[in-house]
């Protein structure tokens, strides 16, 4: 089969030129000098019969064919450079540092991580929560997993997965369905006290006076509370389904709230192109989430390029 394919080298000059917004940038980056990068960005755009960049008198503007070339060139080195890394590991030992909401981490995460250990073991892990999350720096950070709405200033953030909200009671609670919880004390969850409002206006109910008994700043402690018997919770089901099926809660059937906030993987918006091993994680996330969601009731998961090879509030950093 023949590759109708330009020289990698003037595919290398065209994405790094086009991320830093100069040939003298591109340069430094590549080891190069800015006249060779220059060249190799010229000799792309004659073979091509198109203009990639305008020159301006500071910098360049990608144009329009540029950008939509872009898009291809800069997936292609990303699948190029996972699948090396996946094939061949790291050129010695690297360290990955992950920045995680706690029970994403504990509820989810930790159980799984130890595969990702095995399949690359030249791959050390350091896993950051809500604890450490602020002594690990927004440019140390190469995988960064945030709950919340998606804004998060200087970064793009790609939906990672949706879940519902689920009642949760001690497992002989009898309790099943928010008429039975008057007389069971509301653990609260920090951040979205709106829930149980929400669910008893949905069941047509006014919400019971007094509101939560006990307020916590984690689905991690509020699962551990109602495990331990006391009250009812609003949990995601992925936080819930670990307890459920170990019997030290009961999910109430038939309740299940839609959630306005999601799990999203953060991308600083920095000049600094990728790490392959942090391309190589969120390709693995992404993955068990594909495969888990097989296997269980739909919930909305973002496919991402990972499915095809591969700051805000304080609360919405560490999860809920």
């Amino acid at each position: 089969m023949s590759y109708h394919l330009p020289p990698l080298p003037w595919l290398r000059a065209f994405e790094a030129a086009a991320r830093r917004g100069s040939f003298a940038a591109a340069a430094g980056e590549l080891a190069l000098t800015p006249a060779a990068v220059s060249y190799q960005v010229r000799a792309l755009e004659s073979q091509l019969g198109y203009p990639l960049f305008e020159r301006l008198a500071r910098g360049l503007r990608v144009t329009d064919m540029g950008k939509a070339y872009l898009v291809p060139v800069r997936q292609a080195f990303s699948e190029l450079s996972i699948s090396t890394l996946s094939i061949f590991g790291p050129v010695g030992e690297t360290t990955l540092n992950i920045r995680v909401p706690v029970s994403f981490a504990v509820l989810w995460l930790t159980p799984r991580l130890g595969d990702f250990a095995r399949a690359h073991p030249g791959i050390r892990i350091r896993l950051f929560s809500a604890i450490w999350a602020d002594a690990l720096p927004a440019d140390k950070t190469d995988v960064d997993i945030r709950f919340g709405h998606g804004n998060w200033p200087g970064s793009t953030a790609q939906l990672l997965v949706n879940d519902p909200i689920v009642l949760v009671t001690p497992p002989r609670s009898g309790i099943n369905g928010p008429r039975d919880i008057s007389s069971a004390e509301l653990v609260q969850i920090m951040g979205v006290e709106s829930d149980w409002l929400h669910l008893y206006e949905a069941a047509g109910l006014n919400l019971p006076p007094g509101g939560a008994g006990i307020t916590v700043d984690t689905s991690l402690a509020a699962l551990e509370l109602v495990a331990a018997g006391h009250g009812a919770a609003l949990v995601l089901a992925r936080f819930a389904a670990a307890y459920e099926k170990a019997g030290r809660v009961r999910r109430v059937p038939g309740i299940e709230l839609p959630q306005d906030q999601s799990h999203y993987l953060l991308t600083p918006n920095s000049l600094d192109a990728p790490r392959a091993e942090a391309a190589l994680f969120a390709d693995w996330l992404r993955q068990q989430l594909l495969e888990e969601a097989a296997t269980r009731s739909p919930i909305s998961i973002s496919p991402g390029p990972a499915a095809k090879s591969l700051a805000g509030r304080r609360r919405s950093s560490h999860g809920p």
